[in-house]
């Protein structure tokens, strides 16, 4: 069962408002894997992109389901490396609209690295 699994209702709805119980549950060895370095991260936000997509979540709720995961990460994860700690710095100094397009530009580059 994947993150994805715990947003979702029994009608596939998407719940963002579960984020953060769903992040807390994350087993820590695993959100370090995830987050020791960048590729990492990318790699998996790109993996879970491609699940969200198969599940029928479209480009909204995956833009709002990005901003909802960089708001967590930016507010409860300390950055591993330079990339991430460059990501909080643009996120704090960010306002909301700037943050979405941000959250989408994160979207756009999982899509488009192979890593």
């Amino acid at each position: 069962m994947t993150e994805l699994n715990h947003l979702l209702d029994k009608n596939g709805t998407l719940q963002t408002d579960k984020l953060e119980e769903t992040m807390e549950r994350l087993d820590e060895g695993k959100k370090e894997e995830i987050l020791r370095n960048f590729d990492s991260f990318i790699g998996y936000l790109g993996r879970r992109i491609e699940l969200a997509e198969k599940l029928g979540l479209n480009e909204e709720q995956l833009n709002s389901l990005a901003l909802k995961v960089a708001s967590y990460l930016a507010d409860h994860e300390e950055p591993r490396n330079s990339e991430e700690k460059l990501l909080k710095e643009l996120w704090k100094v960010a306002n909301k609209e700037q943050q979405q397009m941000l959250a989408r530009t994160l979207v756009n580059l999982a899509r488009n690295t192979n890593v």
